[in-house]
């Protein structure tokens, strides 16, 4: 896939589980619970131990998947080169931008202020995570397209089945979900995760 494909397999999917297993097998069921429910992104989080296993069972798999929790381009390489088709960082980092750009792969950066958003921009990043959400409203994305009318946004944090239709209606181009469902298999298993992410990809649909 090209990278403005890539890019639209995201916005039209509109949400991302953000997959954090206590161990490989953890998170390979948390993504296929995700994906049976019927979401369609998958973004594995390098906090997950011996991810590459993860990478390696989904890989080939009919599932957009990205890398999470990139702390460095020694890691976005491991990603790319392990089949994330988008790499997510909490922060922006100039040093990943390059990597990802060199390989045609979509970065999406945390970034909280305007001054780091221009500058992920700059670098080239298309979609930009405002992380971690929850110390913002949906109003924020209006705030920013104020200034940067062309900046497009994936809250990611504190999005809940509650809230996510909110974030969408106000702009948000995607949502990031994560701690309801490792909330949910915990609680619940397998199936429970299922239920949830169920819920979520009917939340977009209305």
């Amino acid at each position: 896939m090209l990278k403005h494909e890539i890019l639209a397999s995201i916005t039209d999917t509109k949400v991302v589980a953000v997959i954090r297993g206590n161990s490989a097998e953890e998170a390979i069921e948390l993504s296929k619970a995700a994906v049976e429910g019927g979401i369609r992104a998958i973004e594995l989080t390098y906090t997950t131990p011996q991810v590459q296993k993860a990478f390696d069972a989904l890989h080939g798999t009919d599932v957009l998947l990205g890398a999470g929790s990139v702390l460095d381009a020694e890691t976005a390489r491991h990603a790319i080169l392990s089949g994330a088709k988008f790499i997510v960082s909490p922060h922006f980092d100039e040093t990943i931008a390059p990597v990802c750009n060199r390989y045609g792969i979509p970065y999406l950066p945390g970034c909280m202020t305007i001054r780091e958003m221009v500058k992920a921009l700059e670098a080239g990043c298309e979609v930009i995570k405002l992380f971690p959400a929850n110390n913002f409203t949906p109003s924020f994305i209006k705030s920013v397209n104020g200034p940067l009318p062309h900046v497009r946004i994936m809250p990611t944090g504190g999005i809940n089945l509650d809230n996510i239709q909110d974030w969408l209606a106000a702009g948000a181009v995607a949502a990031g979900i994560g701690s309801d469902l490792n909330k949910a298999y915990a609680a619940g298993g397998y199936s429970a995760a299922v239920e949830l992410s169920r819920k979520y990809a009917g939340k977009i649909e209305q």
